[in-house]
């Protein structure tokens, strides 16, 4: 059972059922009485809308897919969730579904008294998906019924369809339909009226919706008794639950009272009876206009609609867009499910994206942990515009083979770059970065400096100009409008100065790494901020003839480089071998455990504590090689085993022992909550960050990258089937049964009793989740390809010093009491010698062994005679000149080994 219904029976119960009389007409009396409104659960299992094609990079009526329908819809929890109409944050409905009223006069509810499966109507003969319209199927607990919904939308309308086959198992089994709208993003302003059978609501003066339903020969409206009234009070719930009936018939509930919803009655079934309804929600600017779109779509029909929708035929439709992505069949080997999740995602992504401002691709249709999120004030949640998630969706599109709707993305990232005439807030400070978060019309929501999402833009053109998706002439102009802004404030920073920030940034410090919390020096941000230099270095010098700057790109990004293990690696850290790349430092050293900020409730903590693998992006883009000793040393770190949860990074899932990432050890807070597993709550102390399935997919980049560093740069087939089965077929399990991707799983971490969650499934925090499917997609491509896919051969060839000596070992470890006898990484020097210096604290059992793999003891080197040449499997090799630093080497060719103290 999920949260929400148990806030909901706690407000419908709560105030006592109120005993109003049979057919009670005119206005709805009560109101919500300041009674919470929330939106819907954010674990979707569907979400869809029309494929609708641009024209001159623009959706307008007169292109090729004619009218352009702007209706995006989401299923969670067997029902209609959250449909939008409009902008794509622009929520008109917060759910629909039926309530089913037995002979012995107890009501149930769809979402919680039935067990649902969801599948696609479309699918190829091997079971991919070939359109976002669902099939779903509720059946009752108990047996009494079963109710199948194929959900979608009308691609030439502004209307939501939905077929209700409903089977009755005994007789006398009464559906009655309940609509909650939340017109315009909110869910307290709207009037909810019932007219000729139809149930209406509205908010202003160009927000309407209309809901129709047919059902049988007939052409008028299937609803034997409709009404409508104040959630909790007055609607059809509370009637219902009274005592089976319902009892109210009333006209309207008065807007700007509380949260409104419309219930109609249909048809009483007999048992073995199936009766077959045909639901059309309209919207429009008035109500002649939604109860016109809505009535259109219903004279079409189920079969018409379904078909223009799918693509049949003459009809432009989602089997079109899959056909056109002509790369998905290469793809498929590299997959674990034959290529059902890289196909849904494929579509999912492209369903993210704006039809208004073309481009403009949202971070999830879910408003995360929405239904214990106030609905009372206008909430994007994620579906609004980042930059950084906006870059991985557009590069997958690229990994897809839809170079148009990458480069459609990329024009529109001009909307939400900062100049002196950003609207809204007044710019007189530096400009050329990136606004944090907007809504998809270039709305500023917050506005915070984030360095990764400033070269995160470059970095999209660059790509489009490599893959040939744009030409020179374009990316000259792009670069002295947007793209060399950008550069100027990732090479030189300046004082920010927009609404209420107001901050001097020096590269290459952030105001907030990725995780839109943190200040300061961050792995996974400062290897963007080189990677955007250089490859605007690249343009410069290459079509935009400024090699002045190019020049000065270059100097800033080699000088970042420079400095990474000076600013960001520590040596006395709390995990491992005591190396790694810490998630984020205050200052430039990595070794004065200043505390980071509290964030999510949980405790300000030295920075020390705090690792992610947010380093394996320096591999990604090309910046270190995965051999590098930092980045090996990091790795051991972050899959470290560790008593303590709150410490504990790496995870895996199930007897496949599919392996998982939470973001980063010690103070993540941001989700469900340890004492009862229930959703976030805000600053709570009993709040944890879970699994993230997106660091599967970066995981699995780094090990590709990592088997060709050991295979003289070739991809064997027997590691690209290791990857395949380690961690695309990871990411496939984190899916649920619609191939919706999560932000998070659950990592059996805590109580459990709210959600019931299985080890690995997705949480309430937001699913789909864009950046999940985009690297998943990245992932398969990569792997398919041999190369990562979105990696920077000219950042590689500029800093990836991988080792040109020769050697025995592709790896070497030293293992001791220096790090309890865990691995830390050794660095090849010169040919055959690998050298490391480490502390000793002179106890008298000091020593360490040699270790070739790192992974465990198969294959170590100790010394016997203690003679100086290391013998397999020997005795552990002692150190006796007392405490201080040493240094050891290593020749694998002859075994002779070295240790020298140092001080």
């Amino acid at each position: 059972m999920r949260l929400f219904i148990l806030l909901a029976s706690v407000t419908f119960l709560g105030l006592g059922l109120p005993q109003f009389g049979v057919a009670a007409s005119g206005g709805a009396p009560g109101a919500q009485g300041g009674l919470p409104t929330t939106w819907a659960p954010a674990n979707k299992t569907g979400v869809g809308t029309a494929y609708e094609q641009t024209k001159d990079g623009k959706y307008q009526d007169s292109g090729p897919t004619g009218v352009i329908s702007k209706v995006w819809f989401s299923i969670a929890q067997g029902i209609v969730t959250e449909t939008s109409w409009g902008l794509i944050h622009e929520a008109q409905i917060k759910d629909l579904q039926l309530l089913m009223v037995g002979s012995d006069g107890v009501m149930e509810e769809e979402r919680k008294d039935t067990q649902s499966t969801v599948d696609y109507l479309h699918k190829d003969s091997s079971g991919r998906p070939l359109s976002l319209a669902y099939k779903v199927v509720n059946t009752s607990k108990n047996k009494k019924y079963i109710i199948e919904k194929h959900v979608f939308t009308d691609p030439d309308r502004q209307s939501l369809f939905v077929r209700m086959i409903i089977t009755a198992h005994e007789d006398g089994m009464t559906p009655y339909l309940l609509v909650n709208p939340h017109m315009n993003n909110t869910g307290v302003k709207d009037e909810a009226y019932v007219s000729n059978g139809y149930l209406n609501a509205h908010e202003g003066s160009d927000r309407y919706m209309s809901l129709q339903v047919r059902g049988g020969s007939g052409q008028g409206s299937a609803f034997e008794q409709v009404s409508a009234g104040f959630v909790g009070e007055s609607d059809g719930w509370t009637d219902l639950h009274a005592d089976g009936k319902m009892d109210f018939s009333y006209e309207y509930a008065a807007h700007g009272r509380g949260s409104v919803a419309m219930t109609g009655k249909l048809r009483t079934l007999k048992k073995g009876e199936t009766q077959t309804f045909d639901l059309a929600v309209g919207f429009g600017v008035s109500h002649d206009d939604a109860v016109g779109q809505a009535t259109a779509t219903l004279n079409q029909g189920y079969t018409d609609v379904l078909k223009r929708f799918h693509g049949e035929g003459a009809h432009i439709g989602w089997s079109d867009y899959v056909a056109k992505l002509g790369g998905l069949s290469s793809m498929w080997g590299a997959t674990g499910d034959g290529g059902a999740l890289l196909q849904t995602s494929a579509m999912v992504l492209k369903a993210h994206e704006d039809k208004t401002h073309a481009g403009a691709v949202v971070a999830s249709l879910a408003i995360p942990w929405g239904d214990t999120v106030t609905a009372e004030s206008y909430q994007t949640g994620y579906r609004a515009v980042w930059v950084r998630d906006f870059y991985q969706v557009a590069t997958a599109f690229l990994a897809l083979g839809d170079k148009e709707t990458a480069l459609t993305a990329f024009r529109y990232l001009n909307k939400v770059q900062v100049r002196h005439d950003t609207p809204n807030k007044h710019a007189d400070g530096a400009v050329g970065w990136f606004l944090q978060k907007t809504h998809v019309d270039g709305q500023q929501e917050w506005i915070r400096v984030q360095m990764d999402q400033v070269a995160m833009p470059i970095m999209l053109a660059w790509n489009l100009w490599k893959s040939g998706a744009m030409g020179d002439a374009e990316l000259r102009e792009w670069y002295h409008n947007m793209l060399k802004p950008a550069a100027e404030f990732l090479a030189n920073g300046g004082r920010v100065h927009l609404g209420d920030n107001d901050i001097t940034i020096s590269p290459p410090y952030s105001q907030q790494e990725r995780w839109e919390e943190q200040p300061g020096y961050s792995p996974s941000t400062v290897a963007a901020v080189i990677t955007g230099l250089v490859v605007a270095a690249d343009i410069a010098n290459s079509v935009a003839y400024d090699p002045g700057a190019a020049d000065w790109y270059y100097k800033k990004a080699d000088a970042f480089e420079a400095q990474l293990e000076n600013t960001m690696v520590t040596h006395t850290g709390e995990y491992g071998n005591k190396i790694y790349y810490l998630r984020v430092t205050q200052d430039t050293n990595p070794e004065d455990g200043d505390l980071i900020v509290a964030k999510n409730g949980q405790q300000a903590l030295s920075e020390k504590k705090v690792l992610d693998p947010g380093f394996l992006e320096l591999v990604r883009y090309g910046i270190r090689h995965p051999k590098d000793p930092a980045i090996l040393n990091s790795i051991i770190a972050v899959d470290g085993k560790r008593d303590d949860a709150a410490s504990q990074i790496y995870y895996t899932f199930g007897p496949e022992k599919f392996p998982g990432w939470r973001r980063y050890a010690q103070g993540d807070g941001y989700g469900e909550r340890l004492d009862n597993g229930a959703n976030f709550m805000g600053d709570d102390g009993q709040n944890r960050g879970r699994v993230w399935p997106i660091f599967t997919g970066e995981r699995g980049h780094y090990e590709l990258e990592l088997a060709k560093a050991k295979a003289g740069n070739q991809l064997s087939a027997g590691d690209a089937a290791r990857i395949r089965d380690t961690y695309v077929k990871a990411m496939e399990k984190f899916a649920n049964e619609g191939y919706m991707l999560p932000e998070q799983v659950w990592d059996n971490v805590g109580d459990n009793a709210t959600h019931h969650y299985e080890a690995g499934e997705g949480t309430n925090s937001a699913t789909p989740l864009a950046w999940s499917h985009a690297e998943y997609v990245k992932l398969v491509r990569s792997l398919a390809d041999g190369n990562t896919f979105n990696s920077y051969p000219i950042v590689r060839e500029r800093y990836w010093k991988a080792p040109t000596f020769q050697s025995t070992y592709a790896e070497l470890y030293l293992r001791g009491t220096f790090n309890q006898w865990g691995a830390t990484a050794m660095k090849l020097v010169s040919d055959h010698t690998w050298d490391i210096t480490v502390h000793f604290d002179g106890a008298a059992a000091s020593g360490f062994k040699f270790d070739i793999d790192g992974e465990d003891w198969h294959y170590n080197l100790g010394d016997n005679d203690v003679d100086g040449i290391a013998d397999r499997d020997g005795h552990n090799i002692p150190v006796t000149q007392g405490p201080g630093e040493y240094r050891i080497t290593l020749n694998d060719g002859t075994k002779a080994y070295t240790i020298k103290k140092i001080n």
